[in-house]
């Protein structure tokens, strides 16, 4: 970690794969997607007889959620499906990797939901971007709320999907809400651990110094003052800083900024949203989880020390399972074609066994 750490500042080292776009800015193609999904594959118009898209919106509390409800083909509302509730990525959006799987698993048979977080993406909320644990459970509670009342769900088979971010968030929402009777996570990535620690325990020395500039944001906030944000690199890295990147940030900014860049999908989150998430832990009571478990990731990503830790840990789940896909990285993960080939049929196999 000394050569990474030669090159970016200690908060830089806690940001994640979406947020390092800010630190490398690029150009972003225009979108032509009717329903701006930026993923290999999507769907351009509804189709009668094949799977759908379905724009829709509602609330939590006061705040506006969009979010993409995908139906199978041959979709009959008087009828009963199983549904999944796929959460993002931090800094993603619902049109990225999220609405990826969500409509692979829509091909399979199932109803499923995708949705921008509170305060992010599409969705309304402010200020702009606050990104707190409270909130991302929630925003996943708020999808097995609404998803359970669309025509032809079955409440009754109801699982769950988190992506890396939303995975560590879908994790503590199912330890919670015994309607996800089961739950899967794809290159989970611990939050909460991360903002505190470091990526790959990076910044423990610093941590109080950031507990004190997050403290300090908030006091600002509170007194009417500017907001201030993280991740808010004012030059572009150098080619050389880049390469010496973990894979993780590399790829993500590959991923974020260039080939699947979507405009809604920010990677800047209030400074004082790390008093939340910086005493937060994805892989604590993992005991409570006792719904079957399934956790993929790569088998080369730099990220699966989460993973493997916060499996470790799912003492008393049904079931459990650690699926690593052959030569994966991290965000190969979101859509290297092989890779969400394997994943899809893990997930497919898993949902069949235990929705």
């Amino acid at each position: 970690m000394k050569t990474i750490a030669s090159f970016l500042t200690a908060s830089a080292l806690s940001i994640t794969f979406a947020e390092m776009t800010q630190a490398q800015p690029a150009e972003k193609p225009a979108n032509k997607n009717p329903y701006t999904l930026v993923y290999d594959g999507a769907i351009t118009e509804n189709v009668k007889l094949k799977v759908n898209i379905h724009p829709v919106r509602y609330k939590i509390k006061d705040i506006d959620i969009v979010a993409n409800v995908y139906t199978p083909a041959n979709y009959d509302p008087a009828k009963e499906y199983p549904a999944i509730v796929v959460a993002h990525p931090n800094g993603g959006v619902k049109e990225q990797v999220a609405g990826l799987y969500a409509q692979r698993l829509a091909e399979q048979g199932y109803i499923t939901i995708a949705a921008d977080a509170a305060y992010q993406g599409g969705s309304s909320g402010f200020p702009r971007n606050v990104d707190k644990p409270a909130n991302r459970i929630e925003d996943i509670y708020s999808m097995a709320d609404f998803i359970t009342q669309f025509d032809g769900v079955d409440a009754a088979r109801l699982g769950l999907l988190g992506i890396c971010g939303g995975g560590g968030y879908s994790l503590k929402a199912a330890q919670a809400d015994k309607r996800f009777i089961s739950v899967a996570t794809l290159s989970m990535f611990n939050s909460g651990v991360v903002r505190r620690n470091g990526y790959m325990d990076s910044q423990i020395s610093t941590i109080q110094q950031r507990l004190k500039q997050a403290a300090d944001a908030r006091a600002q906030e509170a007194a009417g003052g500017e907001v201030l944000y993280f991740n808010t690199a004012s030059k572009p890295l150098t080619e050389e800083q880049v390469a010496k990147l973990p894979d993780l940030y590399r790829q993500g900014m590959e991923y974020y900024g260039k080939t699947y860049a979507h405009p809604n999908s920010n990677g800047r989150y209030t400074l004082s949203s790390l008093l939340d998430l910086m005493t937060w832990d994805a892989s604590t009571n993992m005991d409570l989880i006792d719904q079957p478990l399934l956790m993929i990731a790569g088998s080369k990503a730099d990220s699966y020390y989460m993973t493997e830790e916060a499996f470790s840990k799912a003492t008393n789940a049904k079931n459990k399972e650690l699926f690593l896909v052959n030569g994966a990285t991290h965000i190969e993960t979101y859509w290297k074609p092989e890779y969400v080939k394997s994943i899809v049929e893990k997930l497919t196999a898993f949902y069949g066994k235990n929705l």
